[in-house]
């Protein structure tokens, strides 16, 4: 798909029109019948998280590394705590981080995005301590109160769009907790380079609503087989989450909350025109023939990004809350295996032919950590 083409497409989902050659494909590409528009009560919805949660805790007795996609599984763990109060979660939560000594993976002169997520589980715990213990996140804070005295001239490590998700939380929960601004500005810096300079027009193309991974699949660089653009799902849903959950913490009279608000909108409504079917979404969300088939990573992350939007009034209901039930209800059927084992997960990568091929059997950490957050956050949503 040309340039020209794929703007033009960009303005049709901007105006939330349909797509006929991107839906027509994910219509095709469907492997179950099509999921209910309603979500079930709320109840059934906790069942669920249970069991995906549970699986995962029970095979794990190790809770494992404290990079970015364990760190991930626990923030959605902390999410499922939140709405249970379940103290088993809460423990094993703990275990992790106290195994680590509340540190990041390369210490705390680290500028990289990923060795900050695990910060976002640290802060979870510092919360729920009746006397806060400063020890639980000296090691995020001294981090990034480094970028935050370099900020004014360095701004540009942010190269590739999952950073926004593992390393914006951080900077947005301790602007909050110290009443510092000065977070939210270097956080701001970081996210406008990423977004409108990186790799020269930045990652993110407001005509269509959606990031490009990093710089490589700009116009003019990596393609499809069909020669339509590499738009990575999970790429775009580390972004709606990063939005989720900074927009969870800032003030509703923060400046740059409308920017945060029109991005995240602007992303959930060109999801809307080429969600799959079967209520997932491709892998490439610009090529619906490229390696098609059901993936939950990215797929659980927009869900929570259109539960938290629905929450927040910022989506109309009537259109976009049954975009949410597909999804889960989608997820539900077609990955959530009867023991609670999450499948049709892609694995580490960086592009829809990473981690190949995804199927029934494939799952990681951070695609059950999302599974939760989605879950979580529509439970919120959801009838008694």
């Amino acid at each position: 798909m040309e340039r020209r083409q794929f703007l033009a497409t960009g303005a049709a989902l901007a105006a939330g029109t349909a797509l006929p050659a991107l839906t027509a494909g994910a219509a095709r590409a469907t492997t179950g019948a099509r999921p209910a528009d309603r979500l079930p009560p709320r109840a059934e919805i906790v069942a669920v998280l249970r069991r995906v949660a549970d699986h995962w805790i029970g095979a794990h007795a190790d809770p494992g590394d404290n990079q970015w996609a364990r760190a991930t599984f626990f923030s959605g763990l902390m999410a499922l705590h939140r709405l249970t109060r379940e103290p088993r979660y809460l423990a094993y939560a703990r275990g992790w981080a106290e195994k680590h000594a509340y540190g990041l993976h390369n210490g705390v002169t680290t500028r990289h995005a990923d060795d900050h997520c695990a910060g976002q589980t640290y802060l979870d715990l510092h919360a729920l301590d009746a006397t806060p213990d400063p020890a639980k996140i000296a090691a995020i804070e001294d981090s990034l109160q480094r970028m935050v005295l370099t900020s004014a001239e360095k701004h540009d490590d942010w190269w590739w769009d999952d950073a926004l998700h593992m390393a914006m939380p951080p900077f947005a929960r301790l602007g909050a907790l110290r009443q510092d601004p000065a977070y939210w500005d270097a956080m701001h810096a970081l996210y406008i380079h990423t977004r409108g300079a990186e790799g020269g027009p930045g990652l993110y193309d407001p005509a269509v609503g959606l990031w490009y991974r990093d710089k490589r699949f700009l116009p003019g660089g990596i393609a499809s087989p069909n020669g339509r653009p590499v738009l990575w799902s999970r790429g775009n849903g580390w972004v709606a989450g990063a939005h989720v959950k900074v927009l969870g913490v800032l003030p509703a009279s923060h400046p740059h909350v409308p920017e945060y608000r029109a991005a995240l909108v602007g992303e959930l409504t060109a999801l809307r025109a080429v969600q799959r079917a079967d209520g997932f979404w491709n892998v490439n969300l610009a090529d619906p023939e490229h390696l098609p088939g059901p993936e939950t990573s990215g797929t659980a992350f927009f869900t929570y990004g259109t539960a938290y939007a629905l929450r927040a009034g910022l989506l109309p209901r009537e259109t976009f809350r049954p975009v949410a039930a597909r999804a889960w209800n989608g997820m539900v059927a077609t990955a959530v295996h009867p023991d609670g084992f999450l499948g049709y997960v892609q694995n580490v990568g960086d592009r829809p032919e990473s981690s190949q091929p995804v199927g029934y059997g494939t799952t990681a950490d951070f695609g059950v950590g999302g599974f939760l957050m989605a879950g979580t956050e529509l439970a919120k949503t959801a009838g008694s």
